[in-house]
C-alpha cells in the first residue's frame, strides 16, 4: 500500500518566530547540525549529552557496549542516583524554593510543593521503605492515584536503588496480582481510595483482593496513603503512610548505582496473553527523559508544564515523575478527569495555573471537541488560554482534524502542536517535531529526534522507498531503550529484535515517509495489539479473560475497529456454551461478560460491542479468520474470498451487536 504524500494536501505551519529565536534547538539548521553530529559519531553525540544533562557520582568512560547485542549497555562504568539528579541537584542549583509540583485534586483544592519540600518528603518515604526492609534491587509495586505521594513513592524507590513497578489505578485485582507476582515485589504502596470525577473508588480493597488470590507471598508490607477518611479493612501487614513517614528523618543518603541498574518495570500488553515487564535502566533512561523534556517542549525556567497522563503509564513516568524534575521545571499534577465537574476542566486549569506547555492525548482532545460542539459553555474559547505557547499530543497518532482544532481553539492559532511518537519500550520521544525548528504538518509526527535512527523497512529488513508503507524500525541503539523483558529473554529477543530484521529494533507499528518532506506518518499496529485511548492492550489478553469465564464462554476472538473518539474500539466475537442468544437475552449476557472483563483486567478493556455466534469464522484448517472479523466489526462489505470459510452461514449471525 502506498502512503499519500502529505505536503500537497495538508497545510504546513512554520515555527513561530518569537519561539524560534529563543528555542533550545533554534531553526532547521540547528536540528540538521545535531542530526549530522549523531550520524558522524553516534556514541560521541550521546556521551556529550550524558555529561551535559546527567549528574554523575562516578563519571563514565565507556559509552556503549554492544558485545552482547541486543542487550546494549550504555555508560555502564558510571554511577549515579536518579532521585539525586531530580531533587538534590535542583536544590543545590538554587531551586529549593521553586515550586516543583502544583497539585490540583479532583474537587479543585490546590497545593504547591517546592523542590526542597519534595526532597524532604522523598527522603522520609525512602527511610520508611528502608525500615520495612527494602534494599537495592528489591521490587516495590506502586498502585496509587495521581498525587504528589505517587511521585514521592517513585522517587523514594529510585533513591534506594529499589525497582518500582507502577500499576495503573484502573486495573483490576486480577491484573494487579499478575504484576505483583511477576515482579516478586516485597512491598506495595497504595491509597485507601482514589477520587475521580466526584466518585470514591477503592484501591486498598483491591490490593487485599489481589493478595488473597495467591502467588504474591513475597509481599511483606502494604503502605497505605489515607486519601479519604472512610474506614477500610486492616491487616497485620498494613501500615499508614503518614504514620511511618512522620517517624523518619528528612534526609536520606542516596544509593549510588551503576548506570545499567534497573530503575523500573512497567507492564505493557503484547500479542500473547501475558503482559510484558518492560525493564528500564537508570542512566540512559534519565538522560533521554531530561533531554526530550527540554528539547521537545522547549522548556525554560519560567515555563509551567502540564502532562495529563497517569503515572501508571510510561508517559507519566517520563514526563511527570522524572523528566520535568530532572531539569528543574514546575509542573501541574491533576488527580481528576477532564469532564468533571464539566468538560471545561482542562481549560479552567490552564487559565488558573497559567500553563505554558500542555501535553495530552488525542482521545481527550476528540472527546472535548464533542463536548464543546454540544455545549458552548465548555468551549476553550470561553477561557483565557493566552499563557500557552506549546501543545503536545501523545498516546496514538492524532488525526488532522483534531490537530487543527487543538491548534486553533486551544492554542489560539499561535502554538505549535507536537505529535510525539514513542513507546513504553523506547523510554521517551523517538519521532517528534521540535517547536523552534520543525515545520508542522497535521497528522504527522514529522522527523526523528536527533540521534534516533528511525527507518521504514520491509519484512526482510530492506529499506522501502519513500511514499510506501512498511515496518517502523530503529537501526541504532539509543540510551533509553528497553533493557529486558523481566524474566523472559527469549520474548525480549523475538518481540523486539527478530533475526530477519538483522539487528533493527522492531517498533510493531506500520509507517510511511512522505516523498517530499521525508516526514513520518504512523499507521496501525502490525500485531494483535489494540490502542484504546492511548492504552495498549493485547487482544489475546482480552480473549483469555473471556474464555476464563468458563461457565459461559466456549471460544472468543477480539479485534479492533476505528473509533473517532478512542482511536480504536474493542469488538468481541463470542461462542457460548449455550444456544446463541438474541435480543434482550443477548444484551444481558453481553453486560455480564463486560462486567467480567472489567473485573479480570479493568474497565478500559471492556468491549464496546459483543457479537454472539454458533461458531467463529474459521478456515477448513481451523484458523480463525481475523481479517474477516475486522471487516465485520468495521461494517464493511465482505469483499474478500470466503471460499475457505468452514461455515459461511455464521456471517449473518455476526451482524447483531450487543
Amino acid at each position: 500500500m502506498n502512503a499519500p504524500d502529505l505536503q500537497p494536501r495538508l497545510p504546513t505551519y512554520a515555527p513561530p518566530q518569537a519561539l524560534a529565536r529563543t528555542a533550545h534547538v533554534a531553526g532547521r539548521a540547528a536540528y540538521d547540525a545535531l542530526v549530522a553530529e549523531a550520524e558522524a559519531d553516534h556514541e560521541g553525540y550521546w556521551a556529550r549529552l550524558a555529561r551535559e544533562f546527567v549528574g554523575w557520582k562516578t563519571p563514565f568512560i565507556r559509552t556503549l557496549d554492544s558485545s552482547d547485542a541486543p542487550h546494549y549497555r550504555w555508560f555502564e562504568d558510571g554511577t549515579l542516583n536518579v532521585s539525586w539528579n531530580c531533587l538534590d541537584r535542583q536544590v543545590a542549583a538554587g531551586r529549593g524554593d521553586k515550586v516543583a509540583i502544583v497539585f490540583e485534586s479532583d474537587d479543585g483544592q490546590v497545593t504547591r510543593t517546592t523542590y526542597a519540600q519534595l526532597l524532604a518528603q522523598t527522603c522520609r518515604m525512602a527511610n520508611a521503605l528502608k525500615s520495612l526492609g527494602v534494599r537495592k534491587g528489591d521490587r516495590v509495586v506502586i498502585y496509587m492515584p495521581m498525587s504528589v505521594e505517587g511521585v514521592v513513592a517513585m522517587q523514594a524507590c529510585a533513591r534506594l536503588g529499589a525497582v518500582h513497578s507502577v500499576v495503573f489505578g484502573g486495573f483490576s485485582a486480577h491484573a494487579l496480582r499478575d504484576r505483583v507476582a511477576d515482579t516478586g515485589a516485597t512491598v506495595i504502596v497504595t491509597a485507601a481510595q482514589q477520587v475521580r470525577g466526584g466518585k470514591r473508588l477503592p484501591l486498598k480493597a483491591l490490593v487485599d483482593e489481589a493478595l488473597a488470590l495467591g502467588g504474591c507471598e513475597a509481599v511483606r508490607s502494604v503502605v497505605v496513603h489515607r486519601r479519604t477518611g472512610e474506614p477500610i479493612e486492616w491487616t497485620a501487614r498494613d501500615v499508614w503512610m503518614h504514620e511511618i513517614t512522620q517517624a523518619q528523618g528528612d534526609s536520606c543518603e542516596p544509593e549510588w548505582v551503576g548506570a545499567e541498574h534497573p530503575l523500573f518495570l512497567l507492564y505493557t500488553s503484547g500479542s500473547t496473553g501475558k503482559p510484558k515487564g518492560v525493564q528500564h535502566c537508570s542512566g540512559g533512561y534519565l538522560l533521554h527523559a531530561a533531554l526530550t523534556t527540554k528539547w521537545t517542549f522547549d522548556m525554560h525556567d519560567d515555563d509551567v508544564f502540564w502532562c495529563t497522563a497517569d503515572i501508571g503509564w510510561v508517559t507519566g513516568h517520563t514526563y511527570i515523575a522524572y523528566g520535568p524534575l530532572a531539569i528543574g521545571a514546575t509542573q501541574v499534577v491533576f488527580e481528576g478527569v477532564p469532564t468533571y465537574p464539566d468538560a471545561g476542566r482542562f481549560w479552567q486549569m490552564i487559565e488558573r495555573h497559567r500553563v505554558t506547555v500542555f501535553y495530552t492525548a488525542p482521545t481527550a482532545i476528540r472527546s472535548l471537541i464533542k463536548a464543546a460542539e454540544g455545549n458552548p459553555a465548555v468551549h476553550p474559547d470561553r477561557h483565557d488560554l493566552g499563557s500557552l505557547r506549546v501543545l503536545g499530543s501523545v498516546g496514538e497518532p492524532i488525526n488532522p482534524a483534531a490537530w487543527e482544532w487543538y491548534r486553533q481553539h486551544v492554542g489560539g492559532g499561535r502554538c505549535p502542536v507536537l505529535d510525539t511518537w514513542w513507546q513504553t519500550e523506547t523510554g521517551g520521544h523517538m519521532i517528534t517535531p521540535l517547536p523552534g525548528a520543525t515545520d508542522l504538518v497535521p497528522g504527522s509526527c514529522t522527523l526523528p529526534f536527533p540521534g534516533i535512527a528511525a527507518a521504514i523497512v520491509d519484512e526482510t529488513g530492506n529499506d522501502v522507498p519513500d511514499g510506501e508503507s512498511g515496518l517502523l524500525v530503529i537501526k541504532k541503539p539509543w540510551p533509553s531503550m528497553i533493557r529486558a523483558v523481566w524474566g523472559d529473554d527469549a520474548r525480549y529477543r523475538s518481540s523486539y529484535f527478530p533475526p530477519e530484521l538483522r539487528g533493527c529494533y522492531l517498533a510493531g507499528d506500520g509507517a510511511a515517509r512522505d516523498r517530499l518532506t521525508r516526514y513520518f506518518t504512523i499507521g496501525g499496529r502490525i500485531d494483535d495489539v489494540l490502542n484504546v485511548s492511548g492504552h495498549r492492550m493485547g487482544t489475546m489478553e482480552i480473549e483469555s479473560a473471556l474464555v476464563a469465564c468458563a461457565a459461559l464462554v466456549a471460544e472468543a476472538a477480539v479485534v479492533g475497529r476505528p473509533d473517532e473518539t478512542t482511536g480504536e474500539a474493542i469488538s468481541a466475537f463470542v461462542v457460548l456454551k449455550q444456544p446463541r442468544p438474541t435480543g434482550k437475552e443477548g444484551d444481558r449476557l453481553a453486560a455480564e461478560l463486560r462486567a467480567w472483563i472489567g473485573k479480570e483486567i479493568g474497565p478500559i478493556a471492556k468491549p464496546r460491542e459483543i457479537r454472539f455466534a454458533d461458531n467463529l469464522p474459521k478456515t477448513r484448517s481451523g484458523k480463525i479468520m481475523r481479517r474477516l472479523l475486522r471487516s465485520v466489526a468495521r461494517g464493511e462489505a465482505i469483499s474478500q474470498d470466503v471460499s475457505t470459510l468452514e461455515n459461511p452461514a455464521i456471517l449473518d449471525q455476526l451482524t447483531e451487536t450487543h
